[in-house]
C-alpha cells in the first residue's frame, strides 16, 4: 500500500480537523464525529430502502457538499467508500482515484476553505500536486470548486442573499461571501457549469453558512435556508444538512422556510440539539442546532429525536405540520393538546405589539424629573430598568392604551440557561405599571383595567405553567407577540398557582414533573 493512497485508512492522532478553530459564528467547522453521525443516518436510510445494501459499496453514487469548509464530509465519505469498494475495485490506487474523480464533489465557500478542503480530501491543496492522491484531474481545483463571486446589488442589498452593500462591497482584498450555490436563480444551470451538464447528485450533504451580518451588525440575516432550498432544486435522492434550530419557531425572515419545512413530508429524520454546544463546543448559537435527512422517496411522518446533555428523547414518529411551529420535545405535545382543547382565547389578545407607543429601546426624548401632567415612561438601558417622564401630548401612537394598568415584560428574556442546563426561567421578571403610563420597545406589556387584575395576571405570569407554554414557541432570547399564543387567558380575580392550573387542565404527575424539570421557579417582582 502506498503512503499516499493509504491516507484514508491511517489513524489520525490527533485528527487535525478536531483541532482547527472556527472562522466565525457564520462559518462553523463540523467536528468529524458529528459528521459521521449524519453519515450513519444516511447509511441506515439507504439500507432500509435498498434491501439492506451498503451505500459505501456502490461505485456509482455521487456526493456533493455545496458549502464545504474543512472538507470533513468529503473526507469521511471518501474514507467509507475506500473501505466499501475494496471488493469492487481491489487496487487501492485505482479505487481512491475513482472515488475522488467520479463520486466526491464540493463547492468551497471561500478561497481559504477550498484550499483546506482539498488538503483534507486530496492530501494536497492542489489536486494536481505531487502529493495529491488523485492522479487524473485536469485542474488544480479537482472536484472541489471555488471561484470568487460578486453580489448583485439592488438598492443597497444583494438580490440573492440580502447582504448589505455597505458591509460587503469592500474591495478585492476581502472575501465577498457571495456563495456560488445560492447566488443564482438557476441552480441546475450552475451545477452544469461547474460539474458537467449530465451531473446528477444522489446525496447532498453539508453544514452551510448560517448568517450574514447586517448594517452595523445589530441583526444578522439568516442564509442557511437558502442552501437547503437550492439543494432541493437539484433533486437529489437524499439531502442532509446541519443548521440552526431557530427556524422551528422563529428567526428573522424564516416564516416561509418554516412553513415549507413543516409541510415537507419528505423529511424522514430530524435530530435536534437545544444546546448547540453539544455539537459545536466553541461557538454560541442561540436556539440550538439540528440536522435532518430529506428523502425524495419518503412521504409520511418524520422521526424526531431531541438530545439534551447526551440524553435522547425519541425517536418519535409524528407529522411536522400539526402546528404552525414545531414543538421540539415530544413530551410536551400531550400537555399542549390538553390546554388547547379548552378553546380559550390566547393571552396575547391583551398583549401590546412590539414598539406599541412607537419608541425604540434607545429612545431618549424624555426627562428625568416629573412635571405636572407628565406620564411615567418605563425603559431599560444598559441592562437596568428605569423610569423617565414625558408629556402626554408627545404620545402619538396607541393613545388608547395610556390609561390602562400594565404588566410590563421584557422583550428580551432568558434563553441561554435552558441551553446549558435544560432548566430555564424562559422570561424575565415582570413589573406592574400604573395607569396612566407608557414604555419603550424594551418592554412588551399586558393591559388590564385595574391594579387587582394586574396583580392576578402577574401571579399567572410567574407560574411554571405559563412560562412552559411560552417556551414551546420561544426558541431564542427574544419574546415576541406570537410567543404567547399558546398561553390561555384566565379570569383576573384571583392569585394563580401552578397547583390550580395543573388541576384545571388535567396535568398528571408525570407531566407536572416534566414541566418542573424544564422551568425554574420565579418570584413576583414589583
Amino acid at each position: 500500500m502506498s503512503n499516499q493512497a493509504g491516507f484514508v485508512l491511517r489513524g489520525r492522532n490527533p485528527d487535525i480537523l478536531t483541532c482547527i478553530a472556527n472562522l466565525s459564528n457564520d462559518e462553523v467547522f463540523t467536528p468529524p464525529e458529528f459528521a459521521n453521525r449524519m453519515l450513519d443516518t444516511l447509511t441506515e436510510a439507504w439500507a432500509a430502502e435498498h434491501s439492506g445494501a451498503n451505500l459505501w459499496a456502490d461505485k456509482s453514487v455521487k456526493f456533493l457538499d455545496p458549502c464545504t469548509k474543512s472538507g470533513v464530509f468529503l473526507r469521511e465519505i471518501t474514507s467509507r467508500l475506500t473501505k466499501g469498494l475494496a471488493d469492487e475495485i481491489p487496487n487501492l490506487k485505482q479505487r481512491v482515484n475513482h472515488i475522488l474523480t467520479k463520486q466526491v464533489f464540493g463547492i468551497g465557500i471561500t478561497h481559504l476553505t477550498s484550499l483546506l478542503a482539498r488538503r483534507s480530501v486530496y492530501c494536497s491543496k492542489h489536486a494536481q500536486g505531487k502529493h495529491s492522491i488523485a492522479k487524473s484531474f485536469a485542474s488544480d481545483a479537482g472536484n472541489i470548486w471555488f471561484k470568487r463571486m460578486e453580489h448583485m446589488w439592488v438598492e443597497g442589498r444583494c438580490a440573492y442573499c440580502g447582504a448589505s452593500q455597505k458591509t460587503y462591497d469592500r474591495g478585492e482584498e476581502f472575501e465577498t461571501h457571495a456563495y456560488a450555490f445560492i447566488h443564482t436563480d438557476e441552480v441546475k444551470t450552475r451545477n452544469a457549469e461547474l460539474f458537467g451538464g449530465n451531473m446528477q447528485f444522489d446525496v447532498i450533504i453539508g453544514n452551510p453558512p448560517y448568517q450574514l451580518s447586517s448594517d452595523g451588525g445589530t441583526r444578522d440575516v439568516p442564509i442557511y435556508q437558502m442552501f437547503v432550498e437550492q439543494a432541493k432544486k437539484l433533486e437529489p435522492r437524499y439531502l442532509t444538512m446541519v443548521i440552526p434550530s431557530r427556524w422551528m419557531a422563529g428567526g428573522l425572515g424564516l416564516t416561509e422556510f418554516r412553513q415549507t419545512m413543516l409541510g415537507d413530508t419528505r423529511i424522514r429524520k430530524l435530530v435536534d440539539y437545544p444546546n448547540a454546544a453539544e455539537v459545536f463546543p466553541s461557538v454560541g448559537i442561540n436556539g440550538g442546532v439540528c440536522y435532518f435527512l430529506w428523502d425524495a422517496a419518503h412521504d409520511g411522518p418524520c422521526s424526531i429525536t431531541s438530545v439534551r446533555a447526551g440524553e435522547l428523547n425519541g425517536p418519535n414518529s409524528r407529522n411536522l405540520n400539526e402546528f404552525d411551529v414545531l414543538v421540539r420535545d415530544n413530551r410536551a405535545l400531550d400537555i399542549l393538546r390538553k390546554v388547547l382543547a379548552h378553546n380559550e382565547a390566547p393571552v396575547n389578545t391583551i398583549l401590546a405589539r412590539d414598539k406599541e407607543f412607537g419608541w425604540t429601546s434607545n429612545f431618549d426624548g424624555f426627562h428625568e424629573k416629573q412635571c405636572k401632567g407628565d406620564l411615567p415612561l418605563y425603559y431599560i438601558r444598559t441592562m437596568k430598568r428605569a423610569v423617565g417622564y414625558i408629556a402626554r401630548k408627545e404620545v402619538t401612537k396607541s393613545e388608547h392604551l395610556i390609561d390602562t394598568w400594565k404588566l410590563l415584560v421584557p422583550a428580551v428574556g432568558s434563553g441561554r440557561e435552558r441551553e446549558r442546563s435544560g432548566v430555564d426561567l424562559v422570561l424575565g421578571p415582570s413589573l406592574i405599571a400604573p395607569s396612566p403610563s407608557v414604555c419603550t420597545q424594551s418592554f412588551l406589556f399586558f393591559f388590564v383595567s385595574s391594579r387587582k387584575e394586574a396583580e392576578s395576571l402577574q401571579s399567572y405570569y410567574t407560574t411554571r405553567f405559563f412560562r412552559f407554554l411560552v417556551s414551546l414557541r420561544k426558541i431564542t432570547q427574544h419574546a415576541t407577540h406570537s410567543t404567547y399564543y399558546w398561553v390561555p387567558v384566565q379570569v383576573w380575580n384571583r392569585t394563580w398557582t401552578d397547583a390550580a392550573l395543573y388541576k384545571k387542565y388535567g396535568i398528571n404527575e408525570t407531566e407536572k414533573a416534566f414541566i418542573e424539570s424544564m422551568i425554574r421557579p420565579m418570584e413576583s417582582e414589583e
